[in-house]
């Protein structure tokens, strides 16, 4: 009789957007658990534990049995591309993935900054972004290439004196020193698509810190310093107005690994996706606006065309945007560069979107899973899977 074929070891999915690197994690075994191909290894794993000594399986008696799983660094919820899955013996070795170069390609929204340094943060305060160019940014990036040396965001997983400092961002605590610059390296970093002005649809965050939150950002982060950024009450005429009192998301981050690339220490609960309102000039607003509270004379023609001029116009108004393409290092913050790349070009930055698109010998479109295989059956991603784990078994075992 032929001893079944137990699948385990290290293969890769292509996370969506909008849930968080543990959801991914919860979701391929609720796949596996009930699966035929994932059946052998569950039974071993029974045995196994059958023959633990009573003291160890007591512990476990109340425990579940579930295929074992762990990932080799972690993408924020709103990033999306490669996440790499342990399962099994599997697990054992993610550890090595976590120094490995990673290839991102990310979004950065010129003209404002937030407190995570991203679309999900709280807008602290905004900047001129009118004078931004792509051969300004193209100029700028320069100088984050190679060697260089990087400062962590505060809302990160790394630890000062054993706590995290995203822990003392949501307490509003001081950190006891200043956060300090780290080496990294950038391997290859280039503007593979510029957005000027009108081009695109990305917005800066509804959400608006209130007045202690920016007292200590400010003090924390230097937001302050006139010749980086501008007051948010001190804007430039060609710069959209927020409409106030929106919704803002509460930043949480992940805190599974250790690994600094991209929030990879970080472990987020899910959230929901921004969809901000459209961003409209204070003059049109304005003129738009019945003061008697009854439909203005104008037919439904006109009416449309007026609506369709002013968001003509409020496209117009949107800050340029630029999309990066970077290869990089363990420890590299692709948040930290968008906000140094806008202090750089005279203005501010923040990153509105992320895409893993390689991490070690896995590349998106190549040899990664769809997530939304997992939903289709295990006639679909069976076969993907155990074509995967194959393969990494058979690399492993010649060293």
């Amino acid at each position: 009789m032929n001893t079944p074929k137990i699948f385990e070891g290290v293969f890769a999915i292509n996370k969506p957007k909008s849930i968080s690197s543990a959801q991914v994690l919860r979701d391929i075994q609720q796949a596996f658990n009930p699966s035929k191909l994932f059946a052998p290894w569950l039974h071993a794993e029974r045995v196994r534990i059958s023959r633990e000594r009573d003291s160890q399986r007591q512990r476990r008696r109340h425990k579940r049995i579930e295929v074992k799983a762990g990932h080799g660094g972690t993408l924020d919820p709103m990033a999306t591309g490669v996440l790499i899955v342990g399962v099994g013996r599997g697990t054992k070795h993610l550890q090595a993935f976590l120094h490995c170069t990673k290839t991102y390609e990310a979004t950065v929204l010129f003209g404002a900054v937030t407190d995570t340094y991203d679309i999900l943060g709280k807008v602290l305060s905004r900047a001129p972004y009118a004078h931004v160019t792509q051969q300004a940014v193209e100029e700028a990036l320069e100088r984050f290439r190679g060697d260089i040396k990087q400062r962590p965001p505060l809302y990160s997983a790394l630890r000062m004196d054993g706590k995290r400092l995203y822990e003392y961002a949501r307490e509003g605590k001081d950190i006891p020193r200043e956060i300090q610059e780290r080496p990294v390296r950038t391997e290859s970093l280039e503007v593979y698509e510029w957005l000027p002005s009108g081009s695109h649809q990305y917005t800066w965050p509804d959400g608006e810190a209130g007045d202690k939150d920016k007292t200590f950002a400010d003090r924390i982060l230097h937001l302050g310093a006139p010749s980086k950024l501008s007051p948010i009450n001190n804007q430039n005429a060609d710069e959209p107005q927020h409409t106030s009192d929106n919704h803002s998301i509460k930043r949480r981050r992940e805190s599974e690994t250790e690994d600094d690339a991209i929030s990879s220490e970080e472990h987020a609960a899910k959230r929901k996706e921004i969809h901000p309102a459209p961003l409209m000039s204070g003059a049109l607003q304005e003129a738009l606006q019945v003061d008697d509270g009854k439909e203005p004379n104008l037919r439904s023609e006109q009416r449309e065309e007026t609506k369709a001029s002013s968001e003509e116009v409020a496209v117009r108004h949107l800050p340029p945007a630029a999309r990066l393409s970077m290869t990089v290092t363990s420890g590299f913050y692709v948040r930290s560069l968008c906000h140094d790349l806008g202090q750089a070009v005279g203005s501010s930055g923040l990153m509105s979107e992320l895409i893993r698109t390689r991490q070690a010998h896995f590349e998106l479109g190549v040899n990664v899973l769809e997530y939304e295989d997992l939903r289709k059956g295990e006639d679909i991603w069976g076969p993907k899977v155990a074509k995967m784990l194959e393969g990494w078994q058979e690399k492993t075992s010649k060293g």
